[in-house]
């Protein structure tokens, strides 16, 4: 493998520090990714320097993690955490240690999270330092916490969601007493800030894995500490001859298996995986047809999509994306009645490849229908020529020049000059304005 920009940089920093007599390594996510052929994103080194020492050496340096021996160094354009090894004392908070006390390579092994992420790497020989057994977790892909499970959850509750989070993005099992210690502790999770616990959730809910990720959320119980609204999928039962697959969680976890492996947006697993939350609130039975009915759930989804997203502290542009998205999944079995204007106003929002994509894998998992899909893709085709939705023929400032007062009637005018111009019985900026002055102006 090639050497990365990053960890040519990263070698520069430890050789610095090497140089001055300290002991360098590379330590955690770096190691491992590189041990299972990937590219690390950022490169961590540990070091035998205590703060001050980096300091001396990184002047420039920021110091704002000092407290806990961990200095930010930047270094041609890029930052590199440098942490002295240590020791941690009590964690009051669930999150951060009280005291820190420096110590040796092998004590700062042992207060990391989970084995896989407790090596280091000199950063020139490439040899592994192992006082964990990661190695052979790494080898037979078990995710295991170091030393007693317990302790190191108590010590930062977010672990819970970094367990599950590796165990979905390396697809590890998590060895049995890790596992069983989730499950015991899930509830400390409520102690943990929910940036945190959005930033952890986003990662898993975009592995390739993702449903098995889901999964383990829900069986191990975190689920339930931050999007609770997933449990009452679980037995809502669906109508038999739309949803042979069975009931709501199931059909949700077969989408989220089902979405393009290759990097889908944030947006679009989302909005899978709250498209139908909806459901349960809006059961019915019609005795008479004999059959079950969500009248209303995509409606009624979208409302609980941003009450969720909110809660869980997602950014404005992503809660509008899943909430159009979850708002509008129903619209595709209306597509090949819809008029010119109206499928190209539907066709035109800039959510909608995810949509699409939403629409096949809704269809894929439950009744397995395509003719709307292929309807779909075949006028994305016919209509690439030109822009779905043109520039104006008319203006507001044509209507006030025809001597009409601006006001609401303004909007409803320059829908109905667009809709002929989609329809294309307007083509020309003459014809539609002498089209306005025929149908509007008395």
């Amino acid at each position: 493998m090639a050497m990365s920009n990053e960890k040519r940089v990263a070698m520069l920093v430890a050789e610095k520090l090497r140089d001055a007599g300290y002991v360098a390594y590379f330590a955690g996510g770096c190691v491992r990714d590189e041990l299972l052929g990937k590219v690390p994103k950022d490169f961590d080194i540990a070091t035998s320097a205590t703060p001050k020492q980096v300091l001396g050496l990184f002047p420039k340096a920021d110091s704002i993690g000092a407290h806990f021996g961990v200095i930010l160094v930047k270094l041609e354009g890029m930052h590199f955490e440098i942490a002295t090894f240590r020791t941690d004392g009590s964690y009051a908070d669930g999150r951060r240690p009280e005291t820190v006390t420096y110590s040796t390579p092998e004590e700062d092994a042992q207060r990391r999270d989970f084995t896989v992420n407790g090596l280091f790497a000199d950063p020139v020989s490439g040899e592994i330092i192992d006082f964990v057994g990661g190695q052979e977790d790494l080898k037979n892909g078990v995710l295991r916490a170091i030393g007693d499970p317990k302790e190191r959850f108590q010590e930062d509750a977010l672990r819970l969601m970094r367990a599950v989070r590796f165990a979905t993005t390396l697809e590890f099992e998590i060895e049995a007493a890790t596992w069983q210690a989730i499950c015991e502790h899930a509830q400390m999770l409520e102690k943990i800030a929910v940036e945190r616990v959005q930033t952890e959730f986003s990662k898993l809910i975009m592995a390739p894995a993702r449903r098995r990720g889901l999964e383990m959320l829900v069986d191990s119980g975190l689920i339930k500490i931050f999007m609770p609204e997933v449990l009452d999928l679980i037995g809502c039962e669906q109508p038999p001859q739309w949803h042979p697959e069975g009931d709501v969680y199931v059909h949700t976890c077969m989408m989220l298996e089902m979405l393009e492996k290759e990097s889908p947006s944030l947006e679009l697993c989302l909005a899978v995986l709250l498209h139908d939350i909806g459901k349960p609130a809006t059961y019915t039975y019609d005795e008479e047809d004999d059959r079950i009915r969500f009248n209303g759930h995509d409606g009624v989804g979208a409302e609980m999509s941003e009450v969720i997203l909110r809660r869980m502290k997602y950014s404005n542009s992503v809660i509008e994306d899943v909430e159009v998205m979850v708002a509008n999944h129903m619209n595709f079995m209306n597509v090949m009645k819809m008029k010119v204007s109206k499928l190209k106003r539907f066709m035109s929002r800039e959510t909608f490849d995810d949509e699409i994509e939403l629409h096949r894998v809704d269809c894929a998992s439950s009744n397995g229908f395509t003719e709307n899909y292929d309807f779909v893709l075949e006028k994305q085709v016919e209509f690439a020529n030109e822009p779905l939705i043109p520039d104006p023929l008319v203006m507001g400032r044509d209507l006030i020049e025809m001597g009409m007062k601006p006001g609401p009637e303004f909007k409803k005018i320059l829908q109905e000059v667009q809709t002929e111009q989609l329809e294309g019985r307007l083509n020309e900026r003459e014809a539609a304005l002498e089209w306005v002055k025929k149908e509007f102006v008395q």
